[in-house]
């Protein structure tokens, strides 16, 4: 992926619907940027699903935790982070920019996210600018994500904003080489998930190592 040395950008990558511990553990050897949590019970990862009173400690490694989180109560929203450590708050449903505003005021990273298929309204960005980190681009789903499935990235191309973007939906190690598509926009990097998986919530370590191996060649041109 080609980057102009006087407009460098880093790429940052998340690994997300994560749940087991010793998976986890393995992971976060590898340094992702983000590490995700699924916060919405009908999702096959939901953390809760299974014992992660691990969470509820401290780790002492520089990988931020996200908190994904769906059309849910504030309240819930503010306990659940605190209880898990959240550092970033990602929201995958309709939550409104003042809803964005109070997670912001409460100290928290804020990733707005939306759902793209074949075209999308990017008007639709400008009341949450002033509220959130960044934008997720995920592809368009009743799921609210995990389908595992690719929108067509050239839709990206109409992006004016100077905000920061994410993308998700369905990157794999087959299709990465195709973010050039994406130079020269503000692109803060990927967010993976269901092609790295041996099944839900599981990751495979070697797919994953290899990832992290490409996002440090690209980091160091």
């Amino acid at each position: 992926m080609h980057r102009d040395k006087q407009t460098k950008q880093v790429i940052n990558w998340k690994v997300c619907g994560m749940r087991n511990q010793e998976n986890i553990y393995d992971i976060l050897k590898l340094s992702p940027d983000y590490m995700g949590f699924i916060m919405y019970p009908p999702s096959s990862r939901f953390i809760e699903n299974q014992d992660v009173s691990f969470l509820e400690e401290k780790w002492d490694v520089s990988t931020k935790r996200v908190g994904v989180f769906v059309n849910e109560k504030i309240e819930k929203i503010l306990s659940q982070s605190k209880k898990y450590h959240f550092d970033t708050i990602q929201l995958h449903g309709s939550e409104t920019p003042e809803m964005c505003s109070i997670l912001k005021e409460a100290g928290y990273e804020v990733f707005k996210v939306f759902g793209i298929k074949d075209e999308f309204d990017f008007s639709t960005l400008t009341p949450y600018e002033p509220y959130v980190d960044a934008f997720l681009f995920d592809t368009k789903s009743p799921k609210h994500g995990g389908t595992g499935k690719t929108f067509d990235w050239g839709v990206l191309k109409q992006y004016s904003s100077t905000k920061p973007f994410i993308l998700s939906g369905g990157v794999s190690l087959k299709n990465i080489k195709e973010l050039t598509i994406l130079d020269h926009l503000p692109f803060k990097g990927i967010d993976v998930n269901s092609k790295f998986e041996i099944e839900p919530a599981m990751k495979d370590i070697a797919m994953v190592t290899e990832l992290s191996d490409w996002v440090k060649s690209i980091n160091k041109k």
